[in-house]
Order: C-alpha cells, then sequence, then structure tokens
C-alpha cells in the first residue's frame, strides 16, 4: 500500500511521504477496510478507491493549506477526510474532528488511538463548537448550503476556508457563502488531482465576521 500511495502522489506531481509516515496510513487503511466490513464509513470501499479518492485528496489538501494554519476543524469529519490525513501530514497543526453520528465519531477515536494522533474528536454538531479555528474543512458533508454558513460563524478573523468539492459545484458553494456577508478571497481552484473534477476550494476571510 505504502507503494501505490506514492506512487499517486509522483504521479500528482507531488514529493512522497516519508516512510513514516506511509506505514500510518497503511494503518489507517487496515483499520478502515476493518470497520467498512461492519459499519458504513465509507461509499468506496476498495484499497484502490480509498488510496486514490480518500488518501490522495486529503493529503494533497493537507499539503496546500497556508503555513500559518496552526487550528483546524474538520466540518463533518465521517471517516476522518480530510482531518486525519492532514493531522498526519501537517503535524503543527491542531486539528479537531466534528462528528456527529455516534459509529463515525468511534471509529475517529479509535483511529486517533492506533495512530498515536493528537487531535481531537467533537462527538456533537460542529454549531455547538465555541472555539474559533484558522481554517475549516468541509468534504462530502450533507445538506452542504446549511453547512456553510454554519462552519463561516467558526472561522476567525483572516482564517481559512478549504472545500473539497467539484468544479460543477463551485458557482453554488461561491455564491451561498456571498450571500452570508462574510467576503471570501479565494485562490485559484487546486485539482485534487490534474485530470478529474475533484478540487481543492481555497479562500481567505478577508474582513471581521458580522454579529447584529
Amino acid at each position: 500500500m505504502p507503494n501505490r500511495l506514492n506512487q499517486l502522489l509522483t504521479q500528482s506531481g507531488h514529493p512522497p511521504l516519508t516512510p513514516e509516515t506511509a506505514e500510518k496510513f497503511s494503518a489507517y487503511l487496515t483499520l478502515l477496510q476493518k470497520w467498512n466490513a461492519r459499519t458504513n464509513l465509507t461509499a468506496i470501499r476498495d484499497e484502490e478507491g480509498i488510496l486514490s479518492r480518500h488518501f490522495l485528496e486529503s493529503i494533497l489538501c493537507a499539503q496546500a493549506l497556508p503555513k500559518s494554519v496552526q487550528t483546524l476543524l474538520d466540518f463533518g469529519s465521517g471517516a476522518g477526510f480530510p482531518g486525519i490525513p492532514i493531522a498526519l501530514i501537517r503535524k503543527d497543526v491542531t486539528v479537531t474532528l466534528a462528528e456527529s453520528q455516534n459509529k463515525k465519531a468511534a471509529f475517529l477515536r479509535e483511529a486517533l488511538r492506533t495512530l498515536n494522533l493528537k487531535a481531537t474528536v467533537h462527538s456533537d454538531r460542529a454549531e455547538t463548537l465555541k472555539q474559533r479555528f484558522d481554517c475549516i474543512t468541509l468534504r462530502a458533508v450533507d445538506k452542504m448550503q446549511q453547512a456553510v454558513p454554519a462552519a463561516l460563524q467558526l472561522l476567525a478573523p483572516a482564517g481559512w476556508l478549504a472545500i473539497l468539492t467539484t468544479t460543477e459545484e463551485v458557482p453554488n458553494i461561491q455564491a451561498q457563502i456571498n450571500t452570508a456577508s462574510s467576503p471570501i478571497a479565494w485562490q485559484p481552484t487546486q485539482p485534487l488531482p490534474a485530470g478529474t473534477n475533484r478540487i481543492l476550494l481555497l479562500g481567505e476571510r478577508t474582513e471581521l465576521p458580522f454579529n447584529p
């Protein structure tokens, strides 16, 4: 598995993982497949699909995050994408995984224990958090229309929003954010990886949130 994941990274023009980090991803894959056999964590269950969609996409997101990010919320973390790969790649970032479904939250706790990661699991709706974060990630979140405004409420001034989505969804997401009275300066979209319709939509909040 580590060789195939590094091959995918190299093919997409990115550096391979260190042997230690690659082994962590291998352990993550084993645990994910074990849990997926008895509970529905992800729709993609084959190894190649997990590597190319979940792992590669999340690693490319981690590598693209600004160096200034110190705290990150994975909003609706599910099986830990992209939050756990970010915690593995960016050890300088304090990661919080928000997941309200009990079975998925239990998996996240087990994954953090197995991988010896210091990230935190918030097993409730992200909206109940009081902290503000330097970066918030959203990927395959149910009811994205409601999730985006909720995420903006948790984003620090000058914080970053990182949305893993498709090229087709970008106009809808940007329109939702524009109507939320929270200006975001968007970076050029980044493919996840090249040759697919999956992209990283990364933007920085440009003014203080408005609280009437």
